[in-house]
């Protein structure tokens, strides 16, 4: 067991980590997503879409194929229609025409169609990544995290969906690292995991994880030097598209909460930060107000705080706080959170030894 790729991939950046636990060496890069690079090819393309695939992360995606259906027409797959959402009358209702899946090979073949394919594990261009930071390509493990709702039940919402799986696990395990799947562990319901750990297959590693990015970000900005080996600490990471916290004791989960960033102030950021660490938050409440939910476990008292650690690409909202935030760079790198975190649940299910993360 020696060779990692980990790969979280988000809305604004696909961050790459390969790691070498027997040297200790590490490479990695921060590239624009997938979603964003897919999404740009379907803008700037003339005429008519056909778009196969699989379930990935929609991001820009869904609203550029809303637009282009205004004045040509976009065709996808039911598997690649899941990205925009899992209701196939909601994505019809932005203008786009579901195939079945073997439909697609006979209208690629009319040539009246430019073709992009979802998929969130570009293998190609990881390939290339990869090689470019003179490293080759051929691992061990493979682990994977990204933001996965879950597909839920009719009549239930994907963030109570979401809530109720992380609330299940984290009630019976309270760390983090409980969430991390083998790949053939990972529930039917997590689509988007599970179509990822699909596609890493072809990557010809020993093993495959998969993980939500939300609980691979608490555990990687917790691995920090500052506030590693703290007894109560708080984590936060400020992504392109969701913002999570979480208080910790020992390493356990007392709480956390997941808000969109674009709709959080820092003034409201501060206020969740001080009820999350004295108990007061409540998952209805949160999802009333437009966040995406909240756990307690226990109170730990802020005032008990002995750090707060913020990480993530839109970190700078946290700049002028009056709470005492700090800068976190697990393994040097304030983008590697999530990558971090995956590795670090690995290590720990596989108990193998201790990594610095410095």
């Amino acid at each position: 067991m020696r060779r990692f790729l980990i790969v979280d991939v988000g809305a604004g950046t696909m961050d790459v980590l390969c790691y070498d636990m027997r040297s200790d060496e590490h490479f990695k890069a921060v590239v624009k997503s997938p979603v964003r690079t897919l999404a740009e090819a379907a803008e700037n393309l003339p005429g008519n879409l056909l778009i196969t695939g699989t379930e990935m992360g929609g991001g820009a995606l869904s609203g550029v194929l809303e637009r282009r259906s205004k004045d040509a027409e976009v065709i996808m797959s039911a598997s690649s229609a899941a990205t925009i959402h899992h209701n196939p009358e909601r994505v019809r209702s932005l203008g786009i025409k579901i195939v079945n899946d073997t439909e697609t090979s006979a209208l690629q073949q009319r040539q009246e169609y430019h073709t992009l394919k979802t998929c969130d594990l570009e293998v190609d261009r990881l390939e290339e990544i990869i090689k470019g930071l003179g490293m080759p390509f051929s691992f061990d493990v493979v682990g994977l995290c990204a933001q996965d709702h879950g597909r839920a039940p009719d009549g239930v919402s994907h963030l109570d969906y979401r809530h109720g799986i992380f609330k299940a696990s984290l009630d019976e395990n309270p760390f983090p690292h409980g969430l991390l799947y083998r790949n053939d562990e990972v529930p039917a319901s997590l689509s988007r995991l599970k179509a990822m750990s699909e596609s890493a297959k072809m990557l010809s590693a020993d093993e495959i994880y998969v993980m939500d990015s939300g609980m691979a970000a608490i555990l990687g900005a917790s691995m920090d030097w500052r506030v590693r080996g703290k007894k109560r600490t708080m984590v936060l990471d400020v992504a392109t598209s969701h913002t999570v916290a979480a208080a910790l004791e020992g390493g356990e989960m007392a709480g956390f909460f997941e808000y969109h960033t674009t709709d959080i102030t820092l003034e409201r950021l501060e206020e969740l930060l001080e009820a999350l660490a004295e108990g007061r938050l409540n998952h209805g409440e949160i999802l009333k107000e437009g966040g995406h939910g909240a756990y307690i476990r226990k109170a730990l008292g802020f005032q008990r705080m002995e750090g707060i650690v913020a990480t993530g690409p839109k970190r700078r909202l946290v700049e002028k706080s009056r709470l005492p935030i700090f800068f976190g760079s697990p393994l040097g790198d304030n983008m590697m959170t999530g990558a971090v975190g995956v590795l670090e649940a690995i290590r720990r299910r596989k108990e193998l030894k201790t990594i610095s993360f410095l």
